[in-house]
């Protein structure tokens, strides 16, 4: 997983003025916290951190006044339309320990191709040290039958990672195509009734 350096600054004022004039400046407002220490609030270069959290789990080595904390993105707050990071929280994190995160599942292989492929859950949570996060987690699809379903317990976990999601939680379900297509055919020749019905009153007339 990457690791990438970033430098903070503490912040000394607070409130939505305050934050609107940090993001005014390409700042990000920021709060570091957990392990019982005192929450830090400061602000990062929203630049640097939009470029940095486009890896998945990444870890952030944030540098404040010569001191670095190794910290992991806990919640980020972006805007509705704009998508701009508005706010986000980190948690420190120890060399070593372990945490609870959600990994990214991708799908590989061929599938059989009477189906439509489902992606019921894109991640899983597993249990992990926290600098060995996987960055994903690859699912073999290979022979999927039409109508069957891969779960969490399906994943081939890494040596170390311990799955935290309920193994019998779907993660892809491959639906039957010929199921779909008799669902719409009903509907089709309802439709076409009235039409028929129409034309026979015409007739009449």
């Amino acid at each position: 997983m990457a690791e990438i350096t970033i430098n903070g600054v503490t912040r000394t004022e607070f409130g939505k003025g305050a934050s609107r004039r940090a993001r005014r400046d390409g700042l990000v407002p920021a709060v570091i916290y957990g392990h019982g220490e005192k929450p830090q609030h400061i602000t990062l270069p929203s630049r640097e951190l939009g470029v940095a959290l486009k890896q998945s789990n990444v870890l952030l080595d944030i540098v404040i006044d010569g001191k670095t904390e190794l910290t992991l993105p806990k919640a980020i707050v972006r805007h509705p339309l704009k998508q701009i990071i508005e706010h986000i929280d980190l948690v420190l994190v120890r060399r070593g320990e372990k945490v609870v995160v959600a990994v990214p599942v991708h799908a590989v292989g061929e599938h059989d191709r009477d189906g439509v492929l489902e992606h019921v859950n894109n991640t899983v949570e597993v249990r992990v040290e926290a600098t060995a996060i996987p960055s994903f987690f690859e699912l073999d699809i290979n022979g999927l039958a039409a109508g069957t379903s891969l779960y969490a317990a399906d994943i081939k976990l890494p040596a170390g990672v311990e799955l935290e999601s309920d193994p019998k939680m779907i993660v892809v379900h491959l639906s039957e195509r010929s199921t779909a297509s008799e669902e719409v055919a009903p509907v089709a020749a309802a439709t076409e009734a009235p039409a028929a019905a129409a034309d026979s009153d015409k007739k009449d007339a």
